[in-house]
């Protein structure tokens, strides 16, 4: 019968055994996983579009890998040609490669290298960088999968692939699409067993591929509903020890060094689905607070970005160990107060006579004490930039021993080299209670009635004058504090006073300030105005290219703190209030006493946070909360969780193996009928010649047997008696005679009886073994 099989190329057959073959569907599934992982975030919004891009790929990595492993096969045939032909293989892929990433770097400002290791939220898409990314894995991963099971079979090198995708995902904290997780798995598991070696001993028993896969089919889906239906507990998972074990010295200092180009610009990429559990400070303070690490004046429409201006970094005071200054408990109420009780004239000039007998209800300061962890996640090199908790007066120790300065945004910055790895700071800050006070705000209130920047000369010509000999103790702090606003109010009027001239932000800001008698309950109006307008918050939410605040206020009212910090900045400075862009973290956990005892709450990466700040005059920088951050939609949050996920994974599988599992009792009636209806069309030489090969499938006989040899099996096995049959195609094929319609018909018969008596048999046996 083998005679049948291998006289002539069956193109068809070709095709069907190639097209279906698992090694290559386990590497498209690989590939389309990876994929998933490199979509468009920025047009690709859902969980669903991001299904249909990856497999876009796959469908790519279907065609390319068929042709890569038709060329592996004629390199298991032949050795020498075969390493040309993979040379050429990867000559072309190389040039495919270095053609996209050169396109790629067209107008783009980082190398692909550099793309390929930040995560992907921080990146705007580039077409070309993934097709390069694509290319590169194509060809390793199709080469690996094929080596590890068709040459050599190794189950760890396959396990070690297996794993790549997750690493992947794992690198960027991002999770793999539950589907994703299951079918990998599953495909992992059925790989390794069909491609199983067994050593050829006495004790082995050797089973047939086509007699084995139905057994090894039901532990596979029994393994993925037990695996994804089984409640599980939900599990919070603590990273740190794993991220702990890696030494990642010169690479995060080689990365850090190379971003540090970009990082006088910020475009909030790094808020969207953050949920990196680096750890970065535990922190003893007796409250959470807003932690500030950056300040940006200038934000550009078209870029949706902000960037850096002198008014931001320039140094205001250095000093060579702490204490360093960096505020004042009243802010500049503070100086002008004191500057009031020490003249009379200045305290007739802008009415504040009333003031100088009761003072102001003073803020009650407080210390925090930050303890630096990048050190124990692996960074060799640490930041530049201090932790500043809000209303910061003075870094009042600092571990580091080095000049450092403040700037004028209010942050901390350390000159020549970074801070530790391990540093400790200490600030003392003020209590955010100085507007609560009635009295405090009717004292700002009234200095807005003059003009500002000549308070602030005389109350500066005031402090000097009297302080010519003596200093009292907190006289540098508030004299400091007024002199830099003094000296870049100008700037703020210039940078933070810039909304781009827009007249619906103008008419927006306008609407919501009327009736507001001051720039405090301005500020607080627009703050206020986000939590009742139905503004959402969304880590997932992908901006559109192009997007900017203008279309966060008027449009889409979805984004991240990005988005809400932006938007007030742009209001306020709109309503007239100096306003500035600010970066940092929001300290909200409490919990610490993990690497430092004695600590009441832990700062990680994902706590990064985006907020405004406002001049109010008569007071300084104050910092605000738009953000809506209360009104996530907590229960899509638990409805997304891991084990959700995974449990409805499970019930789709479950449902999708019943429907197999019924098909699998109703395909062989089917198959039978199939075969009886297309074989009455059939001519008489091609029927007896497909009744044997269906004989043979149904009766699980292998083809190398003679037609005789196949006759008397399928008689010891069910009594059937197919002897004419078995001579009928003894002449179709050896004697290439032309049988007749009776000789067909006789095959059919035999057919009919032989595949009966089968079924009867399998019955009988079932019986007996019961």
């Amino acid at each position: 019968m083998s005679k049948t099989n291998n006289s002539n190329f069956d193109l068809k057959a070709f095709l069907l055994r190639t097209f279906t073959d698992p090694v290559l569907w386990y590497t498209v599934l690989v590939m389309t996983a990876l994929m998933y992982h490199y979509r468009n975030r920025d047009t690709v919004k859902t969980d669903d579009l991001g299904y249909v891009y990856a497999v876009g790929w796959g469908l790519c990595t279907i065609l390319i890998c068929w042709i890569m492993f038709r060329i592996f096969d004629f390199m298991k045939k032949h050795n020498f040609m075969g390493f040309f032909a993979y040379a050429a293989l990867v000559v072309v892929f190389g040039a495919g490669v270095r053609y996209a990433i050169n396109t790629g770097r067209e107008d783009y400002p980082i190398l692909w290298g550099l793309w390929f290791l930040t995560p992907q939220d921080s990146l705007e898409y580039n077409f070309w960088y993934v097709t390069a990314f694509y290319l590169l894995f194509v060809l390793f991963m199709g080469s690996v999968i094929y080596y590890f099971t068709r040459v050599r079979y190794r189950i760890f090198m396959n396990f070690l692939i297996f794993i790549i995708p997750f690493s992947i995902y794992g690198k960027e904290y991002e999770k793999m699409p539950t589907l994703f997780i299951i079918l990998l798995a599953v495909g992992y598991i059925l790989l390794m067993v069909y491609y199983r070696q067994l050593a050829d001993t006495e004790n082995s028993l050797f089973v047939e591929r086509r007699t084995s896969w139905k057994p090894v089919a039901v532990y596979a889906v029994i393994f993925a509903v037990a695996a994804a239906v089984f409640p599980k507990p939900a599990i919070v998972a603590d990273r740190s020890v794993l991220e702990t074990l890696i030494d990642a010295d010169q690479f995060t200092d080689r990365l850090n060094a190379m971003l540090d180009v970009f990082r006088d610009t910020t475009s909030g990429s790094q808020y969207r689905s953050n949920e990196d559990e680096t750890l970065v400070y535990e922190v003893s303070a007796d409250e959470p607070l807003r932690i500030k690490t950056a300040t940006y004046s200038t934000y550009n429409y078209n870029t949706d970005s902000w960037g850096v201006e002198n008014v931001d970094d320039v140094y205001g005071m250095k000093a060579e160990s702490a204490p360093l200054n960096i505020g004042a408990p009243m802010g500049i109420a503070g100086g002008i107060l004191e500057a009031a009780t020490l003249d009379s004239s200045f305290a007739e000039k802008y009415g504040l006579t009333d003031f100088v007998e009761d003072g102001l209800d003073e803020p009650e300061l407080k210390t925090a004490r930050f303890y630096s962890l990048s050190g124990i996640v692996g960074m060799n090199e640490g930041t530049n930039m201090a932790p500043v908790p809000q209303f910061a007066v003075a870094m009042t120790e600092c571990t580091r021993r080095g000049e450092a300065t403040r700037l004028c945004g209010g942050t901390v910055y350390a000159i020549d080299s970074r801070f530790s790895t391990n540093e400790v700071f200490t600030f003392e800050y003020s209590e955010d209670t100085f507007f609560t006070s009635a009295r405090n705000r009717e004292f700002v209130d009234r200095l807005t009635q003059f003009d500002y920047k000549e308070l602030l000369n005389d109350a500066l010509n005031v402090l000097d004058v009297n302080y010519k000999l003596s200093f009292p103790n907190d006289y540098l702090q508030k004299r400091q504090y007024l002199d830099i606003d003094n000296e870049y109010y100008n700037d703020y009027l210039k940078y933070q006073l810039d909304y781009g001239g827009r007249s619906d932000i103008k008419a927006l800001a306008d609407e919501i300030t009327a009736g507001c008698s001051s720039e405090y309950e301005k500020a607080l109006a627009i703050e206020a105005y986000f939590y009742n307008n139905n503004y959402i918050y969304d880590l997932k939410y992908r901006k559109k290219k192009g997007e900017n605040a203008a279309d966060f206020l008027f449009d889409t009212k979805t984004g991240v703190c990005y988005e809400y910090a932006t938007a007030m900045v742009l209001l306020a400075r709109a309503a007239g209030i100096p306003a500035r862009y600010c970066e940092g973290y929001n300290m909200t956990e409490h919990s610490g006493g993990r690497f430092v005892r004695n600590t009441d709450y832990t700062i990680r990466a994902r706590d990064l946070h985006g907020f405004p700040e406002l001049y109010i005059k008569g007071y300084g920088w104050t910092s605000f909360e738009p953000t809506v951050t209360d009104m996530v939609d907590t229960k899509s949050k638990r409805d997304s969780t891991a084990t959700d996920m995974l449990s409805r994974a499970g019930m789709v599988i479950l449902a999708g193996a019943m429907l197999v599992l019924l098909f699998s009792f109703v395909y062989p009636r089917l198959s039978h009928r199939w075969f009886i209806f297309r074989g009455r069309k059939r001519r008489p030489n091609d029927f007896v010649r497909a009744v044997m090969h269906r004989i043979c499938k149904v009766y699980g006989i292998e083809n190398v047997n003679t037609s005789k040899e196949v006759a008397a099996l399928v008689h010891g096995m069910s009594g059937a008696d197919i002897n004419d049959t078995a001579e009928f195609f003894d002449k179709a094929v050896y004697g290439d005679i032309v049988l007749s319609d009776q000789e067909k018909e006789k095959a059919m018969d035999d057919y009919i009886k032989a595949y009966d008596l089968f079924r009867e048999s399998k019955k009988r046996r079932r019986i007996k073994s019961r």
